[in-house]
């Protein structure tokens, strides 16, 4: 098969959506231009479990132009664009995501990725990258590297490290400065409003949202929602985390009290049953829960279905819960990633940043030898991103004299 999507047809709908969203990603049409002649991946094959939105599409075409052969799968079922899916499909792109597709279709794509026998991994919060070593320890040992988006996934992979499993050197892509002072402060920040938006029609101004976690995703939820007029509180179990939240001017508490007053729930944490069950029996009638982690473990979904009374889909992406004192609790993008669930993910220009560190660190893992590990982005990469991201906004910087340069060096 060379591809496994909805509907080919979509294909010329799906091609305005990326040409749309190129516009706004200046540093990948940067690299996409310098790297298509010399074609430093020719010959080599990659595999990438990743959102299927129109800025992976950006990404993914521009890895094809600098002579990649490129298998796609999709890291969630409800983030996949059938447009964007068919539109890679005409590319010449092995694509094999649906939009919904279910449990069986989902790990069953993500192997026919990885039985293309890649040269390189890019993974986006690392099912693909926990299948390849647990099902495909041979494909493993001949893979030169890997790269890594999420938070979620960057913690898989060391814990595989941390058990002496990693089988080639990864490098943490989420941790870049130019990924998570961006994509997950600005990016998760107006996409997960975006997606609760979208799904509720609800006004933010003057509700009581709750955000679990303040690491750089929690930063940027909180920070929306308060520039939307939203009395934001945070709950963390980091204390330093928590002191930054009170200091940047949110009330900290813990979920048990915050369940009782808030109107809007958002997990951000990356861990699981952050919003346990007990504390939806203490959310006021019409609460609204979302999570905006990388999998659908943060909110305690399975009990809830356990314990429903009834459940019907009210609005796209919005599921109502009654529950045995007639409460209704409602839920978005069934507890899966709200911003792609029920909205269309990042902003493209954010997307430019994560992107162009993804093509580059992959271009670092071919030409450099290294040992197996969790590797941060050279900050060379990293320097150089943000560099073409400043030019590209039409805005220049100082640089430092000569005297300045020996001045630092000296003690």
């Amino acid at each position: 098969m060379n591809y496994q999507i909805k509907d080919i047809s979509l294909a010329d709908e799906g091609s305005k959506k990326v040409e749309w969203a190129y516009r706004e990603m200046p540093v990948l049409d940067i690299l996409r231009k310098k790297y298509r002649d010399i074609k430093p991946f020719a010959g080599k094959t990659i595999a990438a479990c990743l959102h299927v939105t129109t800025e992976t599409a950006n990404l993914i075409t521009t890895f094809k132009d600098a002579g990649a052969k490129i298998y796609l799968c999709a890291s969630n079922p409800l983030s996949t664009s059938d447009e964007v899916a068919a539109y890679l499909a005409k590319e010449g792109i092995f694509v094999f995501a649906q939009r919904g597709e279910d449990a069986e279709s989902y790990w069953n794509n993500i192997r026919i990725c990885i039985e293309s026998e890649p040269d390189l991994t890019i993974d986006d919060g690392a099912d693909l990258t926990v299948t390849l070593h647990k099902e495909y320890p041979k494909i493993a040992d001949k893979v030169i590297g890997g790269c890594e988006e999420t938070t979620t996934g960057v913690h898989r992979i060391e814990a595989l490290h941390k058990e002496n499993l990693l089988k080639f050197p990864f490098i943490a892509v989420n941790n870049a400065m130019t990924k998570h002072f961006f994509d997950n402060r600005y990016g998760t920040g107006q996409s997960t409003l975006d997606g609760i938006i979208r799904a509720t029609n609800i006004l933010f101004a003057g509700k009581r949202v709750v955000v679990a976690g303040y690491g750089w995703c929690g930063k940027g939820v909180s920070m929306r929602a308060k520039g939307m007029g939203a009395r934001v509180i945070v709950t963390e179990v980091e204390p330093v985390r928590a002191l930054e939240a009170i200091m940047d001017g949110f009330e900290v508490m813990p979920m048990d009290e915050a369940a009782k007053i808030g109107d809007i729930f958002i997990t951000v944490t990356g861990n699981c049953n952050v919003i346990r069950f007990d504390h939806i029996l203490k959310m006021k009638d019409g609460a609204i829960l979302a999570n905006s982690g990388h999998f659908n473990v943060e909110i305690e979904v399975n009990k809830m279905e356990e314990q429903k009374i009834s459940k019907r889909r009210i609005r796209h992406e919005l599921d109502e819960y009654t529950f045995k004192d007639g409460k209704k609790i409602f839920l978005v993008g069934e507890g899966r990633l709200v911003n792609l669930a029920a909205a269309e993910g990042h902003p493209s220009s954010v997307m430019d940043m994560s992107f162009a560190n993804q093509f580059l660190c992959a271009l670092y893992l071919l030409n450099n030898k290294i040992d197996v590990g969790v590797y941060p982005v050279p900050l060379e990469i990293d320097r150089e991103i943000a560099r073409l991201k400043i030019e590209s906004m039409g805005t220049n910087i100082d640089t430092l004299s000569n005297e300045q340069e020996k001045y630092m060096k000296s003690w």
